[in-house]
Order: structure tokens, then C-alpha cells, then sequence
């Protein structure tokens, strides 16, 4: 009996199976969702009745920061990625993804950079408290002196990492792996759905990848990207931030779309009412992402 419980869990530890790694994503995006209703709980708590003191100081920013970075990072986009990896496979009728190790790497990869995330609750002053958004020049040393923001630097290098290199494995999925005679406009809207989101993360993690990178060499090396004062330019965190931060709106939402047609078309036994135009819908929601940075770039000026 112990031997079979080893068994069980060895198999889950080291499996590299598309349908049982997109349950792994699938049920630690519930845990950290219960992480992040937890400190969503928190802040209403403080915003309850006015003049609270229940979150003193900055306390409150912390709560704010670890709720929000969570629910994007370690909530929504971990909660499709268990859909892209046990339905997309089987829709276009491969056996398993590209690269299942690889797969199973990018799920154990965003597993350490959540839990590095919130080991900063066991930690003295580092606990994230610059906004999820981590505005500089805010961010920089100089106002937040603490571990806070490295910590959420160095986390969401890490999960960026991950969903970077799931992302092109399954574009490259889709792209290749697709059973014979499934042509892409004979491809599930939801597959489809799932293409768009992978060419938008491609496209738009590398950015928040060098933002991050700038911010950490501000930060420890003492450089001045983001620092008007060492010669540097402070508007620079938001257009790199929002070249990533609108199409990141579209990463998660588009996925949930294709699902919602799908179940929809399967419970009333009905085809996808234009289907074709749906596909021209989805590829031109995906262009127009990076276009609203463009209206905020001029809004703002660089």
C-alpha cells in the first residue's frame, strides 16, 4: 500500500503527460486563488469603514501588491494554461504537445516562482509593496530601499520564463502537430484562441522581460534607465509596462472566449454561428491589443 502511494505520487511528480500537467496548473491556480482571495479579504477589510487601522503603514500597499500580482501571474494565465494543455492537444489531435518535458519544466518553474513570491511572507520588509504595476521611479531604491521589490522582480522574471517558453510550445504545437487534413480554418475556435494568446505573449513577454531586467540593474547595480536625475528617463516603466500591460488584458480573456463559444455551440448542437469571421474577430483583437499602447504613448509622450 505504501508502495503504491509512492508510486502515485512519483508519477505525478515526474510526469510529462499534457492532460495530467494541465491538471497540475489547474489546481495550484485554485490554491493561489484562495492565496489571493485571502488578501482581497484583507483590503476590503481596510476599506470597510472609513479611518480603518486595520492595515497600518504599508501594509496596505503589500496587500494590494501580492493580491494583484497574484491573481494575474499565479491565477488567471496558470488557470489557461491547464486548458491549453489538456484540451488544445486534443483538439487538433496530437498525442502530446512538442516538448512534453519542457512542458512539464514550465509548470515546475511557475510552481517555484510562486511559492518564491509569498516566501517573502516569512521574510522581514519583503513583502512586494510597489503596486502590481511596480511603477517606477517609485520602485527604485531610493523609495522603496527594502527587499520588497527585488523579491517581486526576481518572481516574475521567473514566471515570465515560464509562460514565455510554454507559450512557444504551444504555438509550435499548432502549428505542427495538427492531424492530417486540419487545415487552420478547420481548427477549433478555441485552439485558435489559443494561437492568438501565444503570438500576443511572445510578442509582448519579451518586453516586460527587459523591463524588469532594467529596474533590477537601477535597483542593485545602480544604473539610471528609469532616474531622470542620473540622466535616465522616468516615463520609460510605463510605455515598456504597457507594451506588455494591454496586450496582457487579451491574454487573459481571449482564451476564456474561445471556451465560452465552444460550450455554448456543443450545448445547443449548433454550429459556430461565422465562424470565419469569428477567426478575422480573434487575429483582429490581437493586433488592436498593441494598438491601445500606442494611444497611451501619444497620450502621454515620451
Amino acid at each position: 500500500m505504501q508502495a503504491s502511494k509512492k508510486s502515485f505520487l512519483v508519477e505525478w511528480l515526474t510526469t510529462v503527460d499534457h492532460k495530467k500537467i494541465g491538471i497540475l496548473y489547474f489546481f495550484s491556480a485554485i490554491f493561489f486563488l484562495f492565496v489571493a482571495g485571502l488578501e482581497a479579504l484583507l483590503i476590503r477589510t481596510q476599506l470597510i469603514v472609513p479611518n480603518n487601522d486595520f492595515l497600518v503603514g504599508m501594509a496596505f500597499n503589500k496587500a494590494f501588491t501580492m493580491h494583484g500580482t497574484t491573481m494575474v501571474f499565479l491565477v488567471v494565465m496558470p488557470l489557461n494554461a491547464s486548458f491549453f494543455n489538456f484540451i488544445m492537444p486534443l483538439q487538433i489531435g496530437a498525442r502530446d504537445v512538442a516538448f512534453p518535458r519542457l512542458n512539464a519544466f514550465t509548470y515546475w518553474v511557475f510552481l517555484f516562482g510562486g511559492i518564491f513570491l509569498h516566501a517573502s511572507f516569512l521574510i522581514p520588509n519583503a513583502v512586494p509593496d510597489g503596486g502590481w504595476f511596480g511603477y517606477a521611479n517609485l520602485s527604485l531604491k531610493d523609495y522603496l530601499p527594502t527587499l520588497s521589490m527585488d523579491v517581486w522582480l526576481f518572481s516574475l522574471q521567473i514566471l515570465g520564463l515560464s509562460t514565455l517558453v510554454a507559450s512557444f510550445n504551444f504555438f509550435i504545437t499548432i502549428l505542427n502537430m495538427r492531424a492530417k487534413g486540419m487545415s487552420y480554418f478547420k481548427m477549433p475556435l478555441f485552439t485558435w484562441t489559443t494561437l492568438i494568446t501565444q503570438l500576443l505573449i511572445i510578442m509582448s513577454f519579451p518586453v516586460i522581460t527587459i523591463a524588469l531586467a532594467l529596474l533590477m540593474f537601477d535597483r542593485i547595480f545602480g544604473t539610471s534607465f528609469y532616474s531622470s536625475e542620473g540622466g535616465g528617463n522616468v516615463v520609460l516603466w510605463q510605455h515598456l509596462f504597457w507594451i506588455f500591460g494591454h496586450p496582457e488584458v487579451y491574454i487573459l480573456v481571449l482564451p476564456p472566449m474561445g471556451a465560452v463559444s465552444e460550450i455554448l455551440a456543443t450545448q445547443s448542437r449548433k454550429n459556430i454561428f461565422g465562424y470565419p469571421l469569428m477567426i478575422i474577430s480573434v487575429c483582429a483583437i490581437g493586433f488592436l491589443g498593441f494598438s491601445v499602447w500606442a494611444h497611451h504613448m501619444f497620450s502621454v509622450g515620451m
